[in-house]
């Protein structure tokens, strides 16, 4: 694993810490949006990219809704698949690379929520690879709904006290933030389920919202809204310097 990317890295042996981490609280607010985005309509069909350990599909399941969620990381999915059976709901999850997939069936929603897989990508084309599989696997007039780093965070604030502050999980040091490439390095040790610490290189890309807009209207998208985003407080609010993310939502 030592030589795998550093998002690998980070989700192996890690569902249990990453379902107590502070930015994964919020589920139940999160999934009322959801809901309310698609007019409470149970037969419309649902892929969560990016799935993680499946809080936000187990909860829409929970809820009626035919939801297929896939992850790179297998130990993500192993935590997702206990999650639903302890929920007793069926959902179908798959291991699968945003960057490279593709489905025999089309969806009516797309989530792609807290960071799952896009941004965090090595390059630029990687993201867009990600944001074009992804809008290809939608029906005409469904919906994509997803969270993004904002470029404009870093530009205004301090990314160490925004970290230190929210109390995200393991050390934040040595970071460099690029205006050239809108992208932070840092390195993170960061401990595993059974507590071994593991020095990560971080690379993230933050986004500018004109930037979003155009690559998705490059993908033929449609409707676009840019958002301010909160964690567990999802609404309809305009987008700020404070937002550390921002949240998309878009119609095919």
């Amino acid at each position: 694993m030592k030589n795998s990317p550093w998002y690998e890295q980070l989700f192996e042996n890690y569902s249990k810490t990453y379902d107590k981490e502070v930015f994964t609280q919020g589920t139940l607010q999160e999934v009322d949006f959801i809901e309310n985005e698609i007019n409470f309509n149970t037969d419309i069909r649902i892929l969560d990219v990016g799935c993680g350990t499946g809080r936000h599909s187990v909860e829409l399941a929970k809820r009626g809704y035919k939801v297929t969620g896939f992850d790179l990381s297998k130990d993500q999915l192993n935590g997702a698949r206990q999650k639903a059976k302890g929920a007793n709901v069926d959902v179908e999850f798959l291991q699968l690379d945003a960057r490279n997939f593709q489905l025999d069936e089309k969806f009516d929603l797309a989530i792609m929520l807290c960071e799952g897989g896009f941004p965090l990508m090595d390059t630029d084309e990687e993201n867009f690879a990600i944001l074009k599989n992804v809008t290809s696997a939608l029906n005409s007039g469904g919906k994509f709904i997803f969270t993004t780093l904002s470029v404009l965070y870093p530009i205004f604030n301090n990314l160490k006290k925004f970290h230190d502050e929210n109390k995200v999980n393991g050390s934040f040091e040595n970071h460099s933030f690029d205006l050239m490439t809108f992208r932070d390095r840092n390195l993170m040790d960061i401990p595993d389920d059974d507590g071994n610490i593991r020095k990560l290189d971080c690379n993230e890309r933050y986004y500018a919202p004109s930037e979003i807009t155009w690559l998705l209207k490059s993908l033929t998208m449609k409707n676009i809204e840019i958002l301010g985003c909160e964690i567990g407080n999802f609404k309809k609010k305009k987008l700020e310097i404070n937002d550390f993310e921002m949240m998309v939502i878009s119609e095919k």
